[in-house]
């Protein structure tokens, strides 16, 4: 990976806010589809919508993964 999109967490396992523009743009991305996704529900078409938030919080949750300073793993603070 070149130049990381999200900083490293810590402490536990996962990614810490974006360090980089595109890391931003993903994030302002994905909360875009969301609320347009819940602003845009009817009665009738719930099942849409929750598979229209499942897949782009799954593209969000891999994006994050694969682009965080040195990957996705438990850390105990010491790096």
């Amino acid at each position: 990976m070149e130049k990381p999109w999200f900083s490293s967490k810590r402490f536990g396992y996962g990614a810490r806010l974006p360090c980089s523009w595109e890391g931003w743009l993903v994030v302002v991305a994905y909360l875009a589809i969301v609320f347009a996704s819940a602003v845009t529900m009817t009665e009738g078409n719930e099942k849409l919508h929750f598979v229209i938030i499942l897949f782009a919080s799954v593209a969000f949750v891999v994006i994050c993964a694969r682009t965080t300073r040195g990957g996705w793993r438990w850390r105990w603070g010491q790096d």
